[in-house]
């Protein structure tokens, strides 16, 4: 199905940012921003849904609307982005950090491994982190790396492809933990099991007491594949990964035409 296939306006949007909402510069447009306005104008909830750390929520307050909410690192913590503090965390312990890293290292002893906590970020001395470090970044061996919760486990190999590394991952940690990817260079991003864009929005959403079908949810990578399961209406960009295409109740255009924008307009009559 096409975005110009209308639907009643939803009481909840939940979308997924990089490769969803935000172009590929790494940009929201007015077009977006005019259009999330107007859907909380309405009075309908509008939601991120990231893999994103917290920190890096800090400059969209303007999106999260009078509740103040996101759903960061997967699903792992609901973050009061005007507050900058984390509401509810699921985080992994320690000793079943220890315990998949060991594991993974031993199945591909190239891999590097980084971790995010609500409150920071940390790695390996060799890890090669694609952006800027935090000022608080902790970095230091593995067993002081893993000596607490972490809301995420990162694994970056230097080259493989992200699916053929998730793949490999998932077959040494098997139910240990929730592995996934989103979209990332040679990047697989591991959280606690259970833990889900899915299951946080579900628990966000059964507070507001908004049903699933009465949500629409829009994503492009594997990380988003139970919240679009989960959704009444779900919605992949153009451009998402052909698992999501395959998948999603409806196509809407890219992330760089603004296809949530797009969508918004129509069921909200802008």
């Amino acid at each position: 199905m096409t975005a110009s296939e209308t639907l009643p306006p939803p009481r909840l949007v939940a979308t997924d940012l990089d490769g969803t909402l935000v172009r590929s510069d790494r940009t929201i447009s007015d077009r977006t921003r005019a259009a999330v306005a107007a859907v909380q104008r309405a009075g309908s909830v509008f939601v991120m849904v990231t893999a994103r750390p917290p920190r890096w929520l800090h400059d969209l307050t303007d999106l999260v609307g009078d509740h103040g909410i996101a759903i960061v690192a997967n699903g792992a913590i609901l973050y009061d982005v005007a507050q900058q503090q984390a509401i509810r965390t699921r985080l992994i312990d320690p000793a079943v950090l220890h315990e998949v890293a060991t594991a993974i290292r031993s199945a591909i002893p190239e891999v590097e491994f980084a971790i995010e906590r609500s409150d920071r970020y940390g790695q390996e001395p060799q890890y090669v982190n694609h952006w800027p470090q935090p000022e608080n970044t902790l970095i230091a061996e593995l067993d002081e790396l893993l000596a607490e919760p972490a809301a995420k486990l990162l694994v970056r190999h230097p080259s493989r492809h992200s699916d053929d590394l998730l793949t490999q991952i998932s077959a040494v940690v098997g139910e240990r933990v929730s592995a996934s990817h989103s979209g990332g260079t040679s990047l697989v991003e591991i959280g606690a099991t259970g833990v889900s864009k899915a299951a946080m929005l579900a628990d966000f959403a059964a507070e507001l007491d908004i049903p699933a079908a009465d949500t629409i949810a829009f994503g492009d990578s594997l990380n988003d594949l139970p919240m679009l399961a989960w959704a009444g209406t779900s919605y992949a960009v153009a451009n998402a990964h052909a698992d999501v295409l395959a998948v999603a109740d409806r196509v809407c255009p890219t992330n760089n035409e603004d296809g949530v924008a797009a969508v918004l307009e129509e069921l909200f009559d802008l």
